[in-house]
């Protein structure tokens, strides 16, 4: 299902802008705030486009697994000078502060600071305009059960709420490759030629190959890396609809650059807070029954290794400010709320096994990115391969 507007960007003042691939709304949208940002824009438009086809359509699918694969890209790099943060890669086209947080803050749809992160993942912007913003019908949960519908009728097996505890490797006889030995509780060292991890980049190395002498020196690279953010996510239903809302909103609080900084490098969280609010119920409502609407918000903060925050106690407190603040937006929202759940930076540690309760694994910055980024193919241990959010 498309997604109208892509975004919608909500500032305190009241201000708003709706991010779409209509090119004209856009461009007088951009106009009413500053005239001359319109050609800037547009020149950043063709700069994104041009990151696009070099590290998107050229790199995504192509693995670093020398350190000569990050030379032969070296002099792409340095052109769209990829050592130039996203924030400061904007700010050489449009003025206007708004249209600075708008056009930057992409950056942390995959866990970077736009300060910090490289000026590579501008390419997002050209990407959505590209082939655009869709939500499945159903929800997320109806794209995951197609995978694996397709799964299944390729032949493979699942095995749900089978968690592994450990993986052992022994040489396999006659061969320079491994039998991976895994264990779970319904199964004992179980032999497997390959294994292709998406857990958690440090949880693989750390905890299920907690035993293998190889995994050490990347468990103890990863505990020198620097890591994105957290987030505190509050799911909740209301017994009403709420027509003047986007699919997507994004909603700026009073700080942009001192809240990131605070985020990012801070050891407490922040008083206040930008928030994203999910409204799937816009382009779906089959998600939530009739006269109801279903959402999400979600606020980044530090992980839990910045900030040692007590979330059991403090979680109902920051949820309550949350709904509060949204109630600019959905007004008497606390009146109408009939369900919610929340899940913070503990429940990303002990649910999802992210180290340090860490959202977005690896921080997405320039030494941290392509070569410099955990590998597809393990350099050390034959027949692991890594997938996910902590590799290339």
């Amino acid at each position: 299902l498309p997604v109208k507007p892509f975004y919608r960007l909500l500032w305190e003042d009241g201000d708003r802008f709706d991010y779409d691939n209509d090119v004209e709304a856009l461009e007088r949208q951009i106009a009413a705030r500053n005239p001359a940002d319109v050609e800037g824009y547009r020149r950043f438009l063709e700069y994104s486009k041009r990151v696009f086809e070099v590290g998107y359509e050229g790199l995504a699918d192509a693995p670093f697994l020398r350190f000569r694969d990050m030379l032969k890209v070296a002099p792409s790099l340095m052109k769209f000078r990829a050592d130039r943060p996203v924030y400061k890669t904007v700010s050489r086209f449009m003025q206007d502060p708004k249209l600075r947080e708008a056009f930057s803050f992409h950056a942390l749809l995959v866990g970077g600071n736009p300060f910090e992160t490289s000026s590579i993942y501008t390419l997002i912007h050209y990407l959505e305009r590209n082939w655009g913003v869709f939500f499945p019908r159903g929800g997320t949960g109806a794209l995951v059960q197609g995978l694996v519908r397709l799964y299944q009728d390729l032949g493979g097996e699942l095995r749900l709420s089978s968690p592994v505890k450990r993986i052992d490797v022994e040489p396999a006889s006659g061969s320079t490759g491994a039998l991976h030995k895994v264990t779970t509780d319904a199964h004992a060292d179980e032999a497997f030629d390959l294994v292709v991890s998406n857990a958690d980049v440090h949880t693989t190395y750390a905890r299920l190959y907690g035993n293998e002498p190889r995994a050490k020196p990347m468990r103890k690279k990863l505990e020198r890396m620097d890591w994105s953010m957290s987030l505190f996510v509050l799911y909740f239903g209301t017994d009403r609809t709420y027509e003047d809302v986007a699919h997507h909103t994004v909603l700026f609080g009073p700080r942009y650059k001192g809240l990131l900084r605070d985020v990012f490098h801070g050891n407490e969280v922040p008083e206040d807070f930008s928030l994203y609010l999910h409204a799937p119920t816009r382009t779906d409502p089959s998600l939530a029954p009739p006269g109801h609407e279903g959402f999400y918000v979600l606020s980044p903060v530090p992980h839990l290794g910045k900030a040692k925050i007590d979330w059991k106690s403090y979680a109902p407190t920051y949820a309550d400010k949350l709904l509060a603040s949204l109630e600019r937006t959905l007004p008497d929202l606390r009146k109408h709320v009939v369900t919610q759940r929340m899940f913070t930076p503990l429940d990303f540690e002990s649910e999802l096994a992210a180290y340090q309760g860490s959202a977005f694994s690896v921080a997405p910055k320039l030494t941290q990115s392509a070569w410099f980024r955990p590998h597809n193919k393990d350099d050390r241990i034959p027949g692991l391969y890594i997938v996910g959010a902590g590799t290339h």
